[in-house]
């Protein structure tokens, strides 16, 4: 029986179903992001790169979102007939969203993923969840194919080494994450799994109780840790290889990043959608978007006193002298007038 806690005719307040797939009536690999309108260009370009990897499978993307305008509308639309797929646009009314904690890195739209769940309650037995911050490199037809057991609720990849899910565990008052934490960036939901043990309900439940909301410091994805201990299958980490960009400003980095993975998960303030973002690690993302309606738009520039200072240290790093000094001057001049 599936047991949602969100209600669609609540929650959806318009669809945008632009379905390009030959044979449009035949099943699709289902694929879903939560985002507001900061991540719309990197979301676009997400699902252009998994497009331009995975060329002869039959995908169907799912993009929740508060905000939306003509051109974005044109542009997904523009995607899906590119690569001859489905993309589904959700306007989303997240009024129950907003009293929920967040922080200066995660606003409400980190709770889309309990909506997107509730939602395919019925509709698909698994769909695939990404933060829009992941770019495509290789094949994901072993998510296709991952057949669940009945008491996996979720296919995800670890976060962290031995030490950090001890720690988890402590603040979490949860000993089962001693054996592993995931990053929520990345989750394979088997759907009626996840209704049946009404993990979205649970999950807003826990936000909001004081007692739950004094431990935690990653918001949904610590809740999510908590509810699905013994529950969730941990898969390679080639399904979601974390990296920030701003590693790249290190005297020595280690980059995970290789021939076998499969996303790219681009953690931290700098994105490669970013003007200072550009390096080699971004180099699925940059493709991707060159192979997308996307290709003639700009990288983001900087527009606040922390993205002006990160944008001046990567252009220092990267030897642009002149304008890593603008750049500096620029967040200076945020600072003062904040």
């Amino acid at each position: 029986m599936n047991q949602t806690y969100f209600d669609e005719r609540d929650v959806i307040l318009s669809i945008n179903d632009y379905n390009y797939l030959p044979d449009p009536e035949s099943g699709a690999f289902d694929i879903a992001y939560g985002i507001d309108k900061n991540f719309l260009y990197g979301c676009g370009i997400s699902i252009a790169s998994i497009l331009f990897a995975n060329r002869e499978r039959r995908l169907t993307f799912h993009v929740f979102t508060d905000f939306l305008t003509d051109s974005v509308r044109e542009k997904f639309a523009a995607l899906a007939k590119q690569y001859q797929s489905r993309i589904v646009i959700y306007l989303v009314n997240c009024d129950r969203l907003k009293s929920l904690p967040s922080t200066k890195n995660w606003s409400y739209a980190t709770y889309f993923r309990f909506i997107i769940a509730d939602y395919f309650a019925g509709k698909s037995e698994k769909v695939l969840y990404l933060d829009a911050d992941i770019g495509c490199k290789g094949s994901i037809q072993e998510l296709i194919d991952l057949r669940f057991a009945d008491d996996e609720i979720a296919a995800v990849v670890m976060e962290g080494n031995t030490a950090w899910w001890t720690k988890r565990a402590d603040t979490l008052s949860t000993p089962g994450l001693a054996e592993g934490y995931f990053n929520a960036g990345f989750l394979l939901i088997n759907i009626a799994a996840w209704n049946t043990a009404e993990i979205s309900r649970k999950a807003i439940e826990m936000l909001r109780d004081p007692d739950v909301v004094s431990k935690i410091t990653h918001l949904d994805q610590d809740v999510l840790n908590m509810l699905l201990v013994g529950k969730a299958r941990f898969i390679d980490p080639e399904f979601n290889t974390q990296y920030s960009l701003n590693y790249e400003l290190k005297k020595s980095v280690i980059r995970p990043v290789n021939e076998k993975t499969v996303f790219v998960h681009y953690i931290g303030p700098t994105k490669p959608w970013h003007l200072w973002g550009g390096y080699p690690v971004s180099e699925c993302f940059l493709n991707a978007k060159h192979h997308s309606p996307w290709q003639d738009d700009a990288l983001l520039a900087p527009k606040t006193a922390a993205q002006y200072r990160y944008c001046a240290k990567h252009q220092l790093h990267q030897k642009q002298f002149v304008k890593g000094i603008l750049s500096y001057v620029l967040y200076f001049k945020k600072k003062i007038t904040k």
